[in-house]
């Protein structure tokens, strides 16, 4: 499906979301009908407590042991400061957001009850409330996140027949209370209003649990109404929306792992127990893609535990999530263990491959609910999965000649449909081997200006910028776009024509034209080509509409590239890169960074140890700028750059690239190849004599050839002009 048609079925899908949900969802008034009139509601009842309690007490007894010595840890601070009121009388607690506490309080309470612990735990009640009220009523938000609001909320329902009339009264009214300001009071400073399409972890996440917890209290029956129809409706598009990110081959909510793999997933988690808790409705096996987001995730990891970098990720380490990874594929088992075994079989391979343990930070209660995991005997057997595997609703490729910590893996970003911590990097690659040889650069770190004018922009990753004089900067989130240096304007758009995947090599052909401006660039196609297993062959053909807009074409590096003639060098960590120049024929090669040069726009170079954007100090963010005596090397210290010398209209760039370890002292011969209507290159890998080109003029198109040594051949024929179809964990 090309990326044209995926973005017309998105419209589609949006257009008519509530139908598209709607036949996996229960309809509202059920939910209302099947709740429950007892407590508890949330994660647990009457009838499943005793199991619950058995694992706290049986399997998970070290783990509930931490939770116990957690119930009076200290609270974090509120990342700006506001007038508290003093603790009321006979508190023995700060006045703070106990909610954290109040689950693992609350949750140790019914399984050994004393009344310390209950008077502790309404203490904690009270001094929460105060807390919360009093940041609303300065106009800040309390939280980035809802998630101490839902604990609190648990806590509330779980001790709900140990509190008297009274207390439940007193507790309750307060705490709707702030759930109608979450909801409705203007004017609050940095309000997370996250929605469906993003993380859905901001204070609004909550209705859903304070509809279930006050459903026919009498304390605001309105009001509860509201919030139970708000979230059941916010959770059922966000189901849906994910549902569509991932399509048939896997993914997740962002494309950016660092969120899809760290607090994202909590809003399926907490959504699925509950609704089953208080409803009796177990959906997980109607909303398969939840599970299906292991594929994408085992794609993501590179040797040593690292991720690749894509999107709005620091740059610091790249070291892959894997904080909260134990817990995700732990739910993943659980809530597939029978509908889904075979994703089941593959979230305990990912779970096994990374390792780690249940945290006591993130809704504690969670391990003692997971009951199916004894079901899930034995880990999936991954081997036989293709050399590259097409994301297509994410809009990425990810390629490796095979899984071991000396093999290549390689990146390519194309189409996808949600923009969501996407930068203007269509058509962007990186490249791995034994260290990060190709790299996608800049940082979010300190939320300085580096962020929305470098490091989402097209200038910081390995793609070809057009510049116009006087284009309007493309916008990001962080603040102001001072300029524009070439980039694209759109962060999805650019259509997949080709992709294809053997023994021997992986193909990709892309259109990038509809993410440049109209008025600057009439024609912007990428072919990578990845031979097996060290060699890239990048062609670019890039169209402008007037002559003396210069093209440049872009490849950063962590270290300082060593240049001779047209052929550079680049090392990061135990691996190395060579990089030759084949076209255009009068290139101009010139290296860029340094010390004072590692971040250049324009001109102006956008450093990371200068404090936050302005937008970021006007809102009253706490993040500051990254001290360093040295820029961390992932996040970029040197880019090359190529361009024609002369000005022209229609530009073509060649590129051979050449990946190994530090011990490979020169790069492979090669000679260029071309005549009037196709340019290519032909050099020899382990032995083997590839030539490979493309076409020139016309359709995109591409030829390659494979002859041994002796002359046999073992490939000669045109490369692909479809999108081979994959689907699921596509295993040959």
């Amino acid at each position: 499906m090309s990326t044209f048609s995926i973005r017309i079925c998105w419209l589609i899908t949006s257009l008519m979301l509530a139908a598209s949900y709607s036949q996996d969802m229960p309809p509202l008034d059920e939910i209302r009908e099947k709740m429950r009139p007892d407590h508890p509601r949330l994660y647990f009842n009457r009838d499943t407590w005793s199991h619950v309690k058995s694992r706290a007490f049986g399997a998970e007894k070290d783990y509930y042991a931490k939770v116990r010595s957690a119930i009076t840890s200290t609270p974090r601070k509120g990342w700006i400061q506001v007038p508290l009121p003093e603790p009321h009388k006979n508190s023995t607690v700060a006045t703070a957001d106990w909610g954290r506490n109040l689950m693992r309080a609350a949750f140790v309470y019914r399984a050994e009850p004393t009344p310390e612990l209950l008077v502790k735990i309404k203490d904690m009640f009270r001094t929460s409330l105060a807390y919360y009220h009093a940041y609303y009523e300065a106009g800040q938000a309390v939280d980035w996140y809802g998630f101490s609001r839902i604990c609190w909320l648990a806590a509330f329902d779980w001790v709900w027949d140990d509190l008297t009339a009274e207390e439940r009264r007193e507790f309750g009214v307060s705490m709707l209370e702030h759930m109608r300001q979450i909801m409705h009071k203007p004017g609050i400073v940095r309000r997370n209003g996250s929605g469906h399409t993003t993380g859905y972890y901001g204070a609004n996440s909550c209705m859903w649990y304070a509809g279930v917890v006050f459903h026919q209290a009498g304390m605001d029956d309105t009001l509860a109404n509201e919030c139970l129809e708000y979230g059941y409706d916010r959770y059922s598009k966000l189901l849906a929306h994910r549902r569509l990110s991932c399509g048939d081959d896997g993914g997740a909510a962002s494309v950016t792992v660092t969120y899809s793999y760290g607090a994202y997933p909590l809003a399926e988690w907490n959504f699925l127990h509950t609704l089953e808790s208080a409803t009796g409705f177990d959906i997980a096996a109607n909303w398969p893609y939840i599970g299906m987001s292991c594929n994408y995730l085992d794609w993501n990891m590179l040797p040593g535990k690292l991720e690749y970098g894509y999107g709005d990720t620091p740059h610091l380490h790249n070291r892959f999530p894997t904080s909260r990874l134990y817990l995700h594929m732990s739910q993943t088992m659980h809530f597939y263990a029978d509908s889904r075994p075979d994703l089941a079989r593959l979230a305990k391979y990912t779970r096994d491959k990374v390792g780690g343990r249940f945290s006591t930070y993130d809704m504690s209660v969670f391990p003692f609910l997971l009951h199916r995991l004894d079901s899930v005997k034995k880990a999936m057997d991954m081997k036989g999965l293709p050399h590259a595997r097409n994301f297509t609703n994410m809009g990425q490729i990810f390629m490796r000649s095979g899984t071991g910590p000396d093999d290549t893996y390689a990146l390519f970003a194309c189409g996808g449909i949600s923009r969501q911590h996407r930068h203007y990097d269509q058509t962007h690659f990186t490249i791995f081997k034994r260290g990060y040889l190709a790299l996608d650069t800049g940082t979010r770190a300190g939320n300085t200006d580096n962020l929305q004018n470098y490091y989402a922009q097209t200038v910081a990753h390995n793609c070809v910028l057009v510049n116009m004089p006087d284009e309007p900067p493309a916008s990001y989130w962080n603040g102001k776009v001072f300029s524009m240096d070439g980039g694209q304007h759109k962060s999805v758009g650019a259509n997949l024509l080709a992709f294809e995947t053997g023994p021997e090599f992986t193909y990709v052909a892309a259109d990038a034209t509809p993410v440049y401006r109209a008025e600057k660039c009439s024609w912007a196609t990428r072919q990578f080509l990845f031979v097996m297993p060290d060699f890239f062959v990048v062609f670019d053909r890039v169209s402008s509409i007037k002559p003396t807009y210069v093209k440049r074409w872009l490849l950063h590096h962590a270290r300082e590239p060593v240049l001779e003639a047209r052929t550079w060098r680049s090392d990061q960590a135990k691996g190395r890169l060579f990089c030759r120049t084949l076209l255009p024929e009068d290139a101009v090669l010139e290296k860029i960074g340094g010390p004072g040069r590692e971040f250049l726009v324009n001109g102006v170079n956008y450093p990371i140890d200068q404090g936050p954007s302005k937008q970021i100090q006007k809102r009253g963010d706490a993040t500051r700028a990254i001290p360093y005596k040295e820029t961390p090397e992932l996040i970029g210290r040197w880019r090359m750059e190529v361009r024609g010398k002369a000005p022209v209209k229609d530009e073509v760039f060649l590129h051979l690239i050449q990946v190994g370890d530090q011990e490979l002292e020169r790069m492979t011969d090669c000679e260029l190849v071309r005549n009037e209507k196709d340019a290519g290159v032909r050099f020899t890998v382990d032995g083997k004599i590839v030539t490979v080109t493309f076409a020139r003029v016309g359709e995109v198109g591409a030829r390659i050839e494979i002859r041994d040594a002796d002359g046999t051949v073992r490939v000669d024929r045109m490369l692909t002009r479809e999108v081979t179809p994959q689907q699921g964990l596509a295993q040959r």
